[in-house]
């Protein structure tokens, strides 16, 4: 076994990774299979962990991996606040959380995106760091796999010191126990993730790189409110939920609906829109008009009870949701600059 060098640490002699997910991407398990090829295929010290809240589909999660030389000891089990690499498994976690907060100078930022390099470092107003782009859910589709594997791959190259065959072997192991079939598949998609990934190196401003202020607790002794006090509701008119979408959303087609409900007791966001519509014989109905795409988690039960294919499911590309969204209540004042509802035909066409 070859002895393996950090190429940066810090001031406690760890090399730390924070990969930022939702519930169902599989961040857990691949943070689990990061830090066991490091310490038992590569001999370093390493530790793993993850935090969530309801373990639901959809909610965000944090899985932490550190690494550090084997004769260095490893008690620390704090979250990763300040992470030499961070990998973003769901690009829409970006409107949502501050996946980037505490990054180190000169650190490296990978997101789950069709985007290029140059368009995620303008979105993302980074400059001083590395930044990277796969399309690990475009590689997961073809390959029939999880988007885990694929942002493996990815973070092994971007990690620079990890060994890509160590990793290889602990995803045999991993699968072979309980999902033989699998095996192939999500070592094509490590292999993809590692060969596609996208990388462009940042500048630092002055010559000087900074680190990103990391997040602390939004409520302490000073702010807390008083008791009983719910700050962030869970089901609100406000309420965004486009980033639990796990990369497919409901597409609407209006020609083939005959308004017979099924999708709206199949949704459990009460997502879909409804208007009275009278016929040519002046008599009042109901009829789906389309999808608020805010309130939708991309379930997709409304596709499986559709009779008439009217609902389709299909890979969410940026800004469709924005277009074809049909708000389901009146625009509010935190929605200034949203797009508008689109017309009939726009919705129609999908």
């Amino acid at each position: 076994m070859r002895q393996v060098v950090l190429p940066v640490k810090d001031e406690n002699g760890f090399f730390e990774i924070r990969f930022e997910s939702i519930g169902g991407l599989g961040a857990h398990l691949a943070g689990q299979i990061l830090a066991e090829a490091g310490v038992l295929r590569m001999g370093l010290n390493g530790a793993h962990f993850s935090s969530y809240g309801s373990e639901k589909k959809g909610t965000p999660v944090k899985s932490y991996v550190r690494f550090c030389a084997p004769d260095q000891e490893l008690r620390t089990t704090s979250p990763v606040l300040q992470p030499h690499l961070v990998a973003v498994f769901h690009e829409g976690l970006l409107r949502t959380e501050d996946v980037c907060s505490g990054i180190r100078p000169g650190g490296t930022v990978i997101v789950n995106s069709r985007r290029s390099p140059e368009e995620m470092r303008a979105r993302l107003g980074l400059d001083e760091v590395t930044v990277g782009t796969v399309d690990a859910l475009g590689i997961a589709v073809e390959e029939k796999s999880r988007v885990n594997t694929a942002m493996l791959g990815a973070v092994v190259r971007a990690a620079g010191f990890l060994d890509p065959e160590a990793v290889r072997e602990t995803i045999r192991a991993t699968f072979q126990r309980k999902y033989p079939h699998l095996v192939e598949a999500n070592l094509r998609t490590f292999d993809r993730g590692f060969g596609e990934l996208r990388l462009q190196a940042g500048v630092a401003r002055d010559g000087v790189a900074r680190a990103l202020p990391a997040a602390g607790p939004q409520l302490g002794y000073l702010n807390a409110p008083l008791g009983g006090a719910i700050v962030n509701p869970g089901n609100t008119v406000l309420k965004d939920l486009s980033a639990s979408r796990q990369g497919f959303l409901p597409a609407f087609r209006r020609e083939k609906c005959v308004n017979c409900a099924l999708c709206e007791l199949a949704c459990p966001d009460l997502c879909f829109v409804w208007a009275d519509n009278p016929d040519r014989k002046a008599r009042v109905r109901r009829v789906l008009v389309g999808i608020d795409y805010q309130y939708c988690k991309g379930c997709l039960k409304c596709v499986e009870v559709c009779p008439t294919a009217a609902l389709e499911a299909v890979r969410e590309v940026e800004g469709f949701a924005e277009r074809a969204r049909v708000p389901r209540f009146a625009p509010t004042a935190v929605e200034e600059g949203a797009v508008p509802a689109p017309a009939a035909a726009e919705v129609s066409a999908g």
